[in-house]
């Protein structure tokens, strides 16, 4: 039986939203989350320092100076789970996004449903993810929906639409009644653009795209993660205007399709020794996302 989450916490020295507040307890959290994600989960718009937008620090500790919304509607794309208010993104993101859509439209290969991208100012979320914190992260649901071809999705679809598993029965096989070419061509479109510097997969869907891509040029910024067997999550580079943004290492050379993408598959992977868990380290902002948070 699942459980909600039940965190506990000071409450940090701010004053939230009423709206934040209910949300939260409706949600099951006792004084919620972690506080510093709290801080950023209740500001409601971006904030821009300097004449352009600047992502700071990395994509697990950082924020975002002059994000931009995502339109819900664009051309070849809709975006899912609007309560969440995670359509904010660095310019470089929407505009990748805004490009990849009109390329799958083009191409005819479906509407591309679009989950979280970031905050306001990014920072780190109460729910869902370590990662999307500087704007240039987005999760992209592997269901290309043809009925949005025709027309808006309405709020309700939205948010109750469920983005489906492509494994078959949680094994690690690809259920081919889910994954179409299609899907492969979305990805191959996306590793192709020069901004993007990887994107993560289920493992199954790396492997199967080793065994059945004809080119594989492009699958070197495919990277196997856990999970993400619903959706495909892309990572672009840091903006060259912007200086406090820490790149992530560089991908190892070659595709992929070798050993180290076996390991995913071994006992080790799935099933790692237990140990005993390391107390949780405060997250550690840079010091400019404080100016970034309370101005």
């Amino acid at each position: 039986m699942s459980r909600k989450p039940i965190f506990r916490c000071q409450m940090p020295s701010i004053k939230f939203e009423s709206i934040v507040i209910v949300l939260l307890l409706a949600l099951g959290f006792e004084c919620s989350a972690n506080p510093i994600a709290l801080q950023w989960a209740a500001v409601k718009t971006p904030v821009q320092f300097g004449v352009r937008a600047e992502s700071i620090g990395n994509y697990n500790a950082g924020c975002l100076s002059g994000a931009v919304t995502l339109p819900v509607n664009g051309l070849g794309y809709q975006v899912m789970r609007l309560s969440r208010k995670r359509f904010y993104g660095h310019p470089d993101l929407t505009q990748f996004i805004e490009n990849l859509g009109r390329k799958a439209f083009q191409q005819h290969l479906g509407v591309l449903l679009i989950g979280d991208l970031g905050q306001p100012r990014g920072g780190p979320t109460l729910t869902g993810h370590r990662s999307h914190q500087t704007g240039l992260d987005v999760d992209i649901w592997f269901l290309l929906s043809q009925q949005a071809s025709f027309r808006k999705l309405g709020l309700n679809e939205r948010e109750t639409w469920s983005a489906p598993s492509v494994l078959l029965d949680d094994s690690d096989a690809i259920n081919l009644s889910q994954w179409t070419l299609n899907n492969e061509k979305i990805l191959e479109l996306a590793a192709r653009m020069p901004e993007v510097d990887r994107i993560f997969v289920n493992p199954s869907v790396k492997r199967h795209l080793c065994m059945s891509a004809t080119a594989h040029d492009w699958l070197r910024k495919i990277r196997p993660w856990w999970k993400h067997d619903d959706h495909f999550h892309v990572r672009l580079k840091c903006p060259a205007q912007s200086k406090y943004c820490q790149a992530q290492e560089p991908l190892p050379q070659g595709d992929g399709c070798d050993a180290s993408l076996a390991w995913w598959f071994s006992d080790e992977a799935k099933a790692p020794a237990a140990k005993k868990p390391e107390p949780a380290k405060p997250l550690a902002l840079p010091e400019l996302c404080q100016r970034i948070l309370k101005n």
